[in-house]
């Protein structure tokens, strides 16, 4: 039997075994949750990211899933595991917010560049997960439609100019409304290539989110404060709800699951240089040093995220072949 047969047997035994190994192997790998989570955090800040895709790539996708799906039925392993990838989620996301938002403000196209970069590198690990799958007619549509539905969400939030949504003097409704918006959110963290960023601004409340976050606005506006724990209760569901779906799909369904996958990954690359804060960037441009200066920097930047993207997924692999 081949090293490609083997290997692939053996992902999915990984997969279909009752009891998954949920135990980190050491610290680096532990390190690898933590980073996971920071891009998870991330992904909700910056347009295109996924968080899930970086979870591909780290090879934590499967278990990651695996302890949502079953944090109550194996509460101890799963929370062990779970702890790094929350960790580095709130550092991501309080990084991301003070940190990269603040970056993005000073050379939005070149710190985007820089991600768009680094996910196109290591888009080799996720379709390291269809190599050797036959590419059927039928598989070859799901990649398309994978494809095509961030470029169709990111163009419905440019295009359909939603009117931002105010969070004062809020009706009960619009609570339940937010727990379903946490809900989506959660979905888009556990399907590569879906992007948070791009679908708060389509519901046409990413930017009074973002600006709500204030002493000041806490203050003269404390009911925003159940707007955050709407999102995060919905967002807690859908993580633990959908988790089990998306587990059960991926064992009975994997390469045209992973086909879809690898679209809707590559389909968020594209939508990081094609969606409303982008594109307000584009429009503010004019013919003149500081545009070709940021172009310039941009496009070294996209380079450096590719080529250090590539060699580690090139790391990853000769890893996982040692330990096979």
């Amino acid at each position: 039997m081949s090293r490609q047969k083997e290997t692939k047997r053996g992902k999915r035994q990984e997969h279909t075994a009752e009891g998954m190994d949920l135990r980190y192997k050491d610290g680096k790998e532990v390190a690898k949750g933590g980073i996971l989570g920071a891009f998870i955090g991330l992904a909700i800040i910056v347009p295109g990211v996924s968080g899930s895709a970086v979870a591909i790539i780290f090879r934590l996708y499967e278990k990651l899933l695996y302890a949502l799906g079953g944090l109550f039925r194996r509460f101890k392993e799963s929370a062990r595991f779970l702890l790094p990838i929350v960790l580095g989620g709130l550092v991501g996301l309080v990084v991301g917010f003070f940190g990269v938002r603040a970056l993005l403000n000073l050379l939005p196209f070149a710190i985007v560049a820089l991600f768009a970069g680094l996910m196109l590198g290591a888009f080799p690990a996720v379709t390291d997960e269809i190599k050797g799958e036959k590419p059927t007619p039928v598989r070859i549509l799901l990649f398309l439609l994978g494809l095509a539905f961030p470029l169709g969400l990111s163009a419905l939030s440019i295009f359909g100019t939603p009117d931002m949504l105010s969070l004062e003097e809020l009706s009960w409704y619009h609570y339940i409304l937010f727990l379903l918006v946490g809900y989506a959110i959660a979905i888009t963290q556990l399907v590569p290539g879906l992007s948070a960023t791009a679908l708060l601004m389509t519901f046409g409340c990413f930017t009074p989110l973002m600006n709500s976050v204030s002493l000041t606005y806490w203050r003269e506006n404390p009911m925003v404060l159940l707007v955050y724990v709407c999102l995060v209760v919905g967002f807690v569901l859908g993580l633990l709800t959908v988790s089990n779906g998306l587990s059960r799909l991926l064992e009975k369904k994997r390469a045209p699951a992973f086909y879809t996958i690898a679209g809707l990954s590559l389909g968020s690359i594209v939508t990081m240089f094609f969606n409303p804060e982008i594109m307000e960037v584009y429009e503010s441009w004019t013919l003149n040093a500081a545009m070709w200066r940021e172009l310039g920097i941009g496009m070294a930047l996209f380079a450096v995220g590719i080529i250090a993207a590539h060699f580690f997924v090139r790391y990853e692999r000769n890893r996982v072949m040692k330990d096979q």
